[in-house]
């Protein structure tokens, strides 16, 4: 199945596949969501990521403490740092002259001062990396919406062009990892039980609000029908899939979820991870492998909401337990990155795009209204619907 349903009239720039024509960028930004990295800067990061909720910092306080767990250090952070060293030494091997800059959503370095920068340092054309492979509104649209806002508000809009990278939940770069760190655990889980005991692989990734997983990938220009309704769901059972064919196409394996924040009443994408868990050991399963699916690092949903309060429910539950590695700086996932990079350079382009399930090669450009926010329209990046982000005649 093809993801495209027709050609593309916006720009001459856009070819009938959906694909950007290549450019020459003269700087990579890699944008990320930002973390505490210290006790004094966990409320300030919480009011950022939660800002415009009127949210109190009372009950912001009461859900710190998996920051304040680690010293109110998150490891995000310190893991874009060894990402953007490892992109930098893999466009250097591959004579790419392509500086990297980094920037975050939620915590310096903020994305309006790197761009300044950017600017500043004479780059006029900047093609972003996102560390979120999915479509959806968090994943995908936001950050646009921050590069949109941030071009806007330091004056750069029509003077910096900002594009970014498709998102790549099914590139090699992406897949392999996990292919090979699911092997690992589910071997290891293996290796701790009886040849006929029940093992599970559950595929874990971040819980969204169910009407914003309505809207992930949804177009009205371009409609198509999702898995679920939904290509934030259809994207993570499609990559899951291609794992496990892979890995054991027998083995029991579904999608779960984790991370959900927000009012009660809500509803929210489920099951949760926790609650899997317990109906898999009714079940008679005696091991689980966890593999963070929805996830680019190790970061701290990663690190307390499945290495500290899912194991203690597999130890609760007495189930062999093991948790796969995300990708990190793991060498075939930067060799991914770069070569996503070269999809949309005019120097070491790769014309091939590679897609390990029938939803990709994802678009180039978000279709119109794709992801909506449902709090409110504001100026983005890199869609067909883009208000901002443009090199003005003569830039």
């Amino acid at each position: 199945m093809s993801p495209f349903t027709g050609g593309t009239t916006e720009s001459n720039l856009i070819t009938e596949r959906g694909r950007m024509a290549p450019k020459e960028y003269d700087a990579i930004l890699l944008a990320s969501f930002g973390g505490p990295e210290g006790q004094d800067d966990v409320i300030p990061f919480l009011r950022n990521v939660t800002r415009g909720r009127g949210i109190p910092d009372e009950r912001l306080e009461e859900v710190s403490h998996h920051y304040r767990a680690f010293g109110g250090i998150s490891p995000i952070n310190e893991q874009n740092r060894a990402l953007k060293a490892a992109l930098e030494a893999e466009l250097a091997s591959r004579n790419i002259e392509l500086p990297v800059l980094w920037g975050n959503r939620n915590w310096a370095p903020y994305l309006p001062e790197v761009l300044q920068g950017a600017y500043d340092a004479g780059h006029r054309r900047i093609l972003t990396v996102t560390t979120s492979a999915y479509s959806c509104y968090s994943s995908c649209r936001q950050y646009r919406e921050d590069l949109g806002m941030a071009l806007v508000e330091s004056g750069l809009d029509g003077k910096l062009e900002v594009d970014k990278i498709r998102q790549y939940f099914d590139h090699p770069g992406f897949v392999e990892p996990f292919i090979e760190g699911t092997t690992a655990g589910l071997a290891k889980v293996r290796s701790q039980l009886q040849p006929e005991d029940k093992v599970h692989i559950l595929f874990a990734t971040h819980s969204i609000p169910t009407r914003d997983a309505e809207a992930a990938g949804a177009s009205a220009e371009e409609p198509r029908e999702f898995a679920e309704g939904s290509a934030y769901v259809a994207q993570h059972l499609a990559a899951a899939s291609a794992v496990m064919e892979r890995v054991d196409p027998a083995a029991e394996w579904s999608l779960v979820y984790q991370s959900r924040s927000g009012a009660p009443h809500i509803p929210w994408l489920e099951p949760d991870i926790s609650d899997a868990m317990e109906e898999l050991a009714a079940q008679g399963v005696r091991g689980v492998v966890v593999v963070p699916l929805g996830f680019v690092s190790d970061h701290m949903e990663v690190v307390w909401d499945l290495d500290t309060e899912a194991k203690e429910t597999a130890e609760r539950l007495s189930m062999a337990f093991d948790r796969v590695p995300t990708p990190g700086t793991h060498h075939k996932f930067v060799e991914g990155l770069v070569d996503l990079i070269s999809e949309r350079t005019v120097a070491n382009n790769i014309a091939d795009r590679p897609a390990m399930t029938p939803l990709g090669p994802w678009y180039d450009i978000c279709r119109p209204g794709c992801c909506a926010n449902f709090r409110g329209e504001k100026p983005t990046i890199a869609g067909a619907d883009t208000t901002v982000g443009t090199v003005a005649a003569g830039a």
